[in-house]
């Protein structure tokens, strides 16, 4: 079900408290034990914020990992630009109890490893970075992240993603 069908049908959970886009799909959620849903939709995984619910774009979702009693999600956040590339940095993992998981762990992988087209770890001064081309939901093309390993220099990782992605940018002027 999607859509604005998918949520006359009944695909929202009853007191959702985020407010989906016209076009966005449902594709499962589950209630997080202590109040509030996880909702995994065509656009990101919604997770409990306070009184509310926010999205995170499945484009942001570094892991997803179901550890049988939760989920364990470590968001990454935009921190710089590099060219036309995007630089990542993650946030601490936090961990959502849910009460029954559903289709959810499913949905949840099926969308984060469909937003990757290609993913490349390159050993870099003082450990290194990943360099990965994305889907953002809602968008056309794809975009590069680079996300520098802990203790990398990150001007290196930076102009290395702005150095391949002027290079992605002229492949496809030239296709």
């Amino acid at each position: 079900m999607t859509g604005l069908l998918g949520r006359l049908l009944g695909g929202l959970p009853k007191g959702f408290a985020g407010r989906l886009d016209r076009d966005e799909g449902v594709a499962a959620w589950a209630e997080v034990d202590g109040g509030g849903h996880l909702v995994a939709t065509s656009l990101g995984l919604w997770v409990p914020d306070g009184a509310g619910a926010r999205r995170i774009g499945w484009h942001l979702v570094s892991k997803a990992a179901w550890d049988g009693g939760g989920f364990v999600i470590t968001e990454a956040d935009e921190v710089d630009r590099a060219g036309d590339a995007v630089v990542l940095a993650d946030r601490s993992p936090v961990r959502f109890a849910v009460v029954r998981p559903g289709r959810l762990p499913v949905a949840v992988h099926r969308r984060v490893t469909g937003s990757i087209r290609t993913r490349y770890h390159r050993e870099l001064p003082g450990g290194g970075a990943w360099f990965v081309q994305r889907k953002v939901p809602g968008q056309d093309g794809t975009v590069l992240q680079v996300r520098p390993d802990p203790g990398t220099d990150a001007g290196i990782a930076r102009a290395i993603a702005e150095d391949v992605a002027a290079k992605i940018d002229k492949g496809l002027a030239e296709a």
